[in-house]
C-alpha cells in the first residue's frame, strides 16, 4: 500500500498503526474479548456452536461467539452476555477456560480473548440472535469448517477442557436432561472421550459413584423399556469415574 501520510492513521494497517504510536511515544493497549466455546450433546453427537460473522476480518468463516468486554462488566458478565446475544441461552453452564493473546491472533489489531467452556442440555434453543452475525449453527466437533482468528486452536482446547473433566468429575450433567438412558449416558461419554468404553467397567463405577438416581419411569424401545436416571446433583463435584 503507498505511505501513509503523518499525523493520518485512519487507513493504515492496525500493524502501521502500531509501529506510528511507538514511534510517537504513545502507549497501544491492547483490547480485551471474550469468547464461548458451546458444547451440546445432540442427536448422539458431541457438537459446537458457531457463527458466521457479518463483517470484519471474520466474514467467510465460522467462529466462536464473542467481543470486546463493556466498561463496568466483570469477565464472567461479559460471557453470559456474548452468550445469551448470540445464541438466546440464560441458563448454560459456564466457566473460564483459557486466555490467547498472541498479538497477531486478530488481523483488525491486538485483542486479548479470555474463552470461556460452556455446555448446554438445550441444543434445540440455541440459534444466532445477534445482528452481528449472518447465521449460527451447531457443527459436529470432528466436522468443523474453517475457523476465523485463532479459533481452531481455541476448539482444541476446549474440547482437551471437557475431556478431562468427564473424567473426573460429574459435569456430564450439564449434556443431559433430567431423564436418559444409561444408554445415552454411554453414548455421551464415548462421544466426548473419542474412543470406545468398556461397558461393564463403566457402568460399575459409574453406579458405584452414587452421581445417578433411578426414576421411576422408564421409556419404551424396541425390545423392552429401558430405566430413565437422572443425576444426583448438578453441584459441581469431584470424583474419579474412568
Amino acid at each position: 500500500m503507498p505511505p501513509v501520510a503523518e499525523g493520518d492513521n485512519r487507513r493504515a494497517s492496525p500493524t502501521t498503526r502500531r509501529a506510528g504510536a511507538r514511534r510517537a511515544g504513545a502507549v497501544y493497549t491492547p483490547r480485551v474479548a471474550v469468547d464461548v466455546v458451546l458444547f451440546a450433546f445432540h442427536e448422539a453427537t458431541l457438537k459446537a456452536f458457531l457463527v458466521e460473522p457479518a463483517g470484519g476480518p471474520g466474514g467467510g468463516c465460522w467462529a466462536f461467539p464473542g467481543g470486546l468486554m463493556r466498561v463496568g462488566e466483570t469477565l464472567d458478565q461479559a460471557a453470559r452476555r456474548e452468550l445469551r446475544a448470540s445464541t438466546g441461552l440464560r441458563d448454560a453452564y459456564l466457566e473460564q477456560l483459557f486466555t490467547f493473546g498472541d498479538p497477531t491472533r486478530d488481523p483488525a489489531g491486538h485483542v486479548v480473548s479470555v474463552v470461556y467452556l460452556a455446555l448446554t442440555a438445550a441444543a434445540e434453543v440455541a440459534g444466532a440472535a445477534c445482528a452481528k452475525y449472518r447465521q449460527g449453527r451447531w457443527y459436529g466437533v470432528s466436522e468443523l469448517p474453517r475457523l476465523a482468528y485463532d479459533h481452531e486452536r481455541v476448539a482444541q482446547v476446549a474440547l482437551e477442557r471437557l475431556r478431562g473433566k468427564l473424567e473426573y468429575t460429574n459435569v456430564a450433567c450439564n449434556l443431559l436432561p433430567d431423564g436418559f438412558t444409561f444408554a445415552e449416558l454411554e453414548r455421551l461419554y464415548a462421544a466426548v472421550l473419542g474412543r470406545k468404553l468398556d461397558r461393564r467397567n463403566f457402568r460399575r463405577r459409574l453406579m458405584a459413584s452414587g452421581l445417578l438416581r433411578r426414576l421411576p419411569a422408564t421409556r419404551r424401545g424396541r425390545h423392552r423399556p429401558a430405566a430413565l436416571y437422572a443425576f444426583s446433583e448438578r453441584t459441581p463435584r469431584v470424583i474419579a469415574l474412568l
